[in-house]
């Protein structure tokens, strides 16, 4: 008498056995090959996995800003985790999916949304710089101007310059991400 861990046989079921294999399979292989799980992380050369990104991070490793941020630092809000990595997936889909399209423009310009981000990260890291008072003999700016005002209409090249398109920075040295071809198949192609 054999076991039969069913209750009942279904001709389908060696079909979707098949098909749930091959999705979890092919999903496996998306993520390892993609790095997905570096996405999650705080690396900046994790950035220059798509070449668009290039001259702002060449841009961002010359700044003074390199030494105390990431970009996640200034593009990510950081009011809790859940908006964090909501945001972080949000924004990574859409630049993954240009990327893949080949949609990815020559200048690249921050989307409001991207903005509001970025300015309450300024205010959270420089709050001490915000206030009535002369710092440094600077006159800071004022409490009331700071939600009239973006920081970058001051500070126009923090950090990343005036750096605006691919063109502009031809041979930027950067990070050069591996070999998207995968070690197994590289092997085959040399036999």
């Amino acid at each position: 008498m054999a076991f039969n861990f069913l209750p009942y046989q279904s001709r389908w079921l060696p079909y979707a056995i098949v098909i749930f294999g091959s999705i979890v399979g092919l999903s496996t292989f998306l993520a390892k090959e993609s790095e997905v799980i570096s996405y999650m992380g705080d690396d900046p050369k994790t950035c220059v996995n798509c070449h668009v990104m290039t001259s702002e991070y060449n841009s961002w490793m010359h700044s003074s800003h390199r030494e105390a941020t990431s970009c996640n630092d200034c593009h990510v809000p950081h009011n809790n985790i859940f908006n964090k990595y909501y945001f972080k997936a949000k924004d990574g889909l859409r630049h993954a999916t240009i990327f893949t399209l080949r949609r990815e423009p020559q200048v690249i310009f921050i989307k409001e949304e991207g903005k509001a981000v970025v300015q309450e990260n300024c205010i959270r890291c420089h709050s001490d710089l915000l206030s009535n008072e002369k710092v440094m003999n600077y006159t800071t700016v004022y409490h009331h101007e700071r939600t009239e005002r973006q920081c970058w209409e001051c500070h126009r090249e923090t950090p990343h310059g005036r750096v605006n398109s691919l063109s502009s920075v031809p041979y930027a040295r950067v990070p050069v991400p591996d070999s998207p071809v995968p070690s197994w198949f590289r092997r085959i192609r040399k036999k």
